[in-house]
């Protein structure tokens, strides 16, 4: 091929490098076809409520991008999905991320390339027992028929925590069911459980339900005794706080065991799809407070506290430069 043949061949590469370079430059390109999969949690909690609330101002406010939120067994579950490549962004609790990254518990041998986006809310643990089953103290849990959440939730595993704090052996002296969420409060008003573990922000729509529809018929007990064993063993990952007696229309304030949750991502994921994902969160959380109400309880300034999970350098980028 020679003469004006072999001139047009090269000016159409030429073209064609030249509208390459100029669409690097008109920005991030979609990652993964533009999609974006949230890992939330049960239908009734508060980590679906508020990852299809995210879902939507990321997809509202970052061009190229459609997101969604999906169901799951939450914590566990969301950091395997997100380590398969099966979701972009997951919600978890603070301890099982921990455990995420430095390759123990639920992951033991196993560490994940996990990074946070943002600390977020706190989640309280709730355990609710029949009212009529004669359980006014922790140690009355043995021998009872217990869910302690969907199967290497993160509610699953504070429940195993709590439970060998006290001196319960999990799998030997109790019944245990690992229940989803609304299937837990249907076995609870139906009888066939004596008590249920829950770890959620305030209120959690199931729980809500659950208390208030049966006033007197079940009731929260305390569990800020176990934050010392707690704490020797796992660290401050674990905090007190009391649930207000406002939040169920409980008869009493119930001190209780929290723990932050946090939102993480692939190590991998580039850094400008992490920042403009943080960015996303902060400049709109307005619009996820009537989504639900824990979202008016992180800052900017909060939200960059993850340690020990590291922070991924777009999310730390935000928090520096804005």
């Amino acid at each position: 091929m020679t003469g004006r043949p072999l001139r047009l061949v090269a000016t159409l590469l030429l073209a064609v490098l030249v509208a390459g370079c100029g669409k690097a430059d008109a920005g991030p390109q979609p990652w993964h076809g533009g999609r974006i999969f949230l890992a939330t949690g049960n239908t009734t909690g508060v980590y679906y409520q508020l990852g299809g609330g995210y879902a939507d101002l990321i997809s509202q406010h970052l061009p190229g991008y459609e997101a969604r939120a999906e169901p799951t067994g939450a914590s566990v579950e969301n950091v395997n999905r997100l380590g398969s490549g099966d979701m972009e962004i997951a919600f978890s609790l603070a301890d099982t991320a921990a455990d995420a990254v430095t390759g123990r518990g639920a992951f033991d041998g196993r560490p994940q390339q996990v990074r946070a986006l943002a600390r977020i809310y706190r989640n309280y643990t709730h355990l609710i027992v029949r009212a009529d089953r004669k359980i006014n103290t922790f140690a009355d849990l043995r021998g009872r028929r217990i869910s302690t959440g969907s199967p290497k939730s993160g509610t699953d595993i504070i429940a195993g925590r709590l439970l060998t704090a006290a001196g319960i052996n999990p799998d030997r002296d109790i019944q245990r069911l690992n229940l989803s969420l609304p299937e837990t409060v249907q076995e609870m008003r139906a009888g066939s459980l004596d008590a249920m573990f829950f770890s959620g922000g305030l209120p959690t729509p199931g729980i809500k339900d659950l208390l208030t529809s049966a006033p007197g018929a079940f009731r929260l007990l305390p569990l800020d005794d176990l934050i010392e064993p707690l704490t020797a063993q796992y660290g401050s990952v674990y905090t007190t706080a009391t649930l207000p007696m406002e939040v169920y229309g409980s008869a009493v304030p119930t001190p209780t065991i929290t723990v932050a949750n946090v939102i993480l991502v692939r190590a991998d994921m580039p850094d400008q799809l992490a920042y403009d994902l943080t960015r996303v969160l902060f400049a709109h959380q307005s619009e996820l407070v009537p989504v639900h109400p824990e979202a008016a309880n992180f800052t900017r300034e909060s939200a960059a506290g993850t340690d020990p999970i590291p922070l991924h350098p777009g999310a730390a980028r935000y928090y520096r430069n804005g």
